[in-house]
């Protein structure tokens, strides 16, 4: 199992897809196959990354009925599956809803069947089976074939994002166990870290549940106070959802330099944050690197004395955050680096993203 793409629905679709090209370096991809004559969906790409960004051209879209129920953000999380009739008979055998049974389409040389599940509140799952056709009608199976629409040559770079990191989901109270077990049941998903986050303001749990061959990593949230972050969430989302997608890079302190050129807004870091961070055992960055980090406000943690292969550089991760992208406070995206192949995710940088948001929630006058 794998990421293949991830479809937002918004207002203007076009508008998106220039805010996608112009702040984050995405391409836009042609491809008008993805309309309709009721939907206008726009095709961004960067490295592995492919986003569908659909609005409503008429009162009848499903974009428009979303949008009437949820304010814009995250609908379809779709997955690569290498068997997509037994993942969608395993969905059903475990209760899940169906809302579009296979269906198959050959597009240039690829063969492809998909089904679609439902997930929490307005979010779905579309599970994509992708076969590469060659002479005679013969075809094998290949889970890392692009979707055509996001097939695109790009020169890359050492600012571009590569891949997604993680996505993380919203749930109400109470539901965290039941979401964990849905995704457990359904997608075969496992769980791997478990969080639990209080400070002085408010609270939160957080599981973490990861694919069977660990490409996709889903943490879960679930508000642990009143007045926790993830409740004015799902309140401003009227439901559960997609609260942050974490995009992959290879040299974040040069990209976040060059997204806040171009006029990016990021979650803000007060600079005794770097003064804590040095009293910190195990820290590696060079006083001039960490000066760099600090500078652009992006977050450090790493894994303490457990070097690799006998040398002493431990396991180090880099991540920053934006503001919320759309009017509302629900959605956002975090950008990630990860060095020396650390794993998982770092309690010291989720406490820091964690207060960084309660900030913003004070500002909004959503929390005391």
């Amino acid at each position: 199992m794998k990421i293949d793409r991830v479809h937002f629905y918004v207002e203007d679709a076009k508008v998106w897809r220039d805010w996608f090209v112009r702040h984050l370096g995405f391409q836009a991809v042609t491809d008008d196959r993805s309309s309709s004559f009721h939907t206008c969906t726009e095709v961004v790409k960067s490295g592995t990354v492919c986003f569908f960004l659909s609005s409503p051209l008429l009162p009848t879209s499903p974009v428009a009925e979303f949008l009437r129920h949820y304010p814009p953000g995250v609908a379809d999380v779709a997955f690569a599956v290498e068997d997509v009739e037994g993942a969608i008979a395993l969905a059903q055998m475990h209760g899940a809803t169906i809302l579009q049974p296979i269906q198959e389409r050959q597009v240039g040389t690829a063969f492809i069947k998909c089904g679609k599940i439902a997930a929490w509140g307005g979010l779905t799952h579309t599970l994509i089976e992708r076969s590469l056709v060659f002479e005679k009608g013969q075809m094998t199976n290949d889970i890392d074939a692009s979707a055509a629409s996001c097939r695109v040559g790009q020169i890359t770079n050492d600012n571009t994002i590569t891949a997604i990191d993680h996505i993380v989901l919203n749930v109400a109270v109470g539901e965290l166990d039941r979401a964990v077990a849905w995704y457990e049941n359904i997608l075969d998903f496992q769980p791997q870290q478990t969080f639990k986050i209080k400070t002085n303001h408010s609270a939160l749990h957080s599981q973490v549940m990861v694919s069977r061959n660990g490409s996709v990593q889903l943490p879960i949230n679930e508000p642990a106070s009143k007045n926790s972050q993830i409740q004015e969430f799902l309140d401003v989302n009227r439901g559960p959802g997609i609260q942050h997608i974490a995009l992959r890079t290879t040299n974040l302190v040069s990209a976040i330099a060059k997204f806040r050129a171009s006029g990016l807004s990021l979650l803000s870091v007060p600079q005794t944050y770097y003064s804590q961070l040095k009293q910190r055992p195990g820290l590696t960055l060079s006083p001039l690197e960490l000066e760099a980090i600090a500078q652009q406000e992006i977050l450090v943690d790493w894994q303490e004395y457990t070097p690799l292969d006998g040398g002493n550089t431990a396991p180090l991760l880099l991540q920053i955050f934006t503001q919320p992208i759309f009017e509302q406070p629900t959605f956002f995206f975090e950008f990630i680096e990860r060095r020396y192949q650390a794993q998982g995710f770092g309690e010291g940088n989720f406490r820091a993203l964690f207060e960084a948001i309660e900030s913003e929630q004070i500002k909004r006058g959503t929390l005391q």
